[in-house]
């Protein structure tokens, strides 16, 4: 997992994962505890196989350390499938209840054999703007 210029990235078996998260700040309410960001991502399938990203999974963790897991059919009401060398991009949302919190999770997609696997969506952070970290 690697952070570059508020992009993350994760690689499992040359499907390549790439995150950009971004405050709402005109959804978000924060004195009604309302913190909104959205998230970018592009799946690239660098392998040599076509892959379909069949299910996801989240898991979201908000600041005070309450975890919400999602998982569903597809991204954005979708299942792409993916030849060797293409990318797929999608947008969506997540809405939480503190000013920072922690996304995770992965995909399950399948060859057209009918194989399996989980490829993994990177770790991100989701941190209001002018937030003060205090690390111990």
């Amino acid at each position: 997992m690697t952070k570059v210029q508020g992009m993350y990235r994760a690689l499992t078996r040359e499907i390549e994962v790439v995150v950009e998260p971004f405050y709402l700040e005109e959804q978000s309410d924060p004195e009604d505890d309302r913190y909104v960001w959205g998230y970018r991502i592009v799946i690239s399938n660098n392998s040599g196989i076509a892959v379909r990203l069949v299910n996801r999974y989240w898991n979201i963790t908000d600041q005070n350390g309450q975890v919400d897991e999602v998982t569903g059919p597809g991204v954005v009401g979708e299942q792409p499938r993916l030849s060797p060398g293409d990318t797929y991009e999608y947008s969506s949302g997540c809405p939480l209840d503190t000013p920072s919190g922690l996304m995770f999770g992965h995909y399950q997609m399948e060859t057209d054999d009918g194989e399996m696997f989980d490829v993994d969506i990177p770790a991100f952070s989701l941190d209001s703007p002018g937030l003060l970290r205090v690390l111990n």
